[in-house]
């Protein structure tokens, strides 16, 4: 794939992402991820290996979100393109949204992307998330430019 390719179809992953998420759409999101995924999450556990570790991990993170949904904002969003492999990097913003639409609380994360691109589509091999911790406290900075 070219550079303008692999920049479109990671945009509509992207998008995708955003969109599955907001939906609590576990099988629209794991559309996303290779088989293979190696996932380092921030939450609990040190990392999740392949897909269907990953996919329950997704399970019990829209489960628990009861009627509220996540709005997922990218932002400093980029690519690294390659023939086959292609990476991302990103701010990410996780915002809690009530029934009614409203706000109720937020957090960043820092993203990180490795693709793998097979038959001109791209998917997810590997998923790093981090927050940087302070080191004062040793609490995880969850909003940037907060902190050191």
């Amino acid at each position: 794939m070219n550079v303008r390719d692999i920049d479109t179809a990671i945009a509509q992953v992207l998008e995708a992402y955003r969109s599955a998420v907001h939906a609590k759409d576990v099988a629209a999101l794991m559309r996303l991820y290779d088989p293979d995924v190696r996932v380092f999450d921030m939450w609990g556990v040190w990392s999740y290996e392949g897909a269907e570790a990953w996919q329950s991990a997704v399970e019990g993170w829209f489960t628990s979100l009861g009627m509220e949904r996540v709005k997922v904002i990218f932002d400093d969003v980029r690519t690294i393109p390659g023939d086959e492999c292609a990476a991302v990097s990103a701010i990410v913003t996780y915002a809690g949204i009530s029934a009614e639409g409203e706000e109720l609380r937020a957090m960043q994360n820092r993203l990180s992307w490795v693709f793998r691109t097979s038959g001109g589509i791209p998917r997810i091999v590997h998923e790093h998330t981090s927050a940087p911790v302070g080191f004062d406290d040793m609490k995880a900075i969850l909003q940037r430019g907060s902190g050191v």
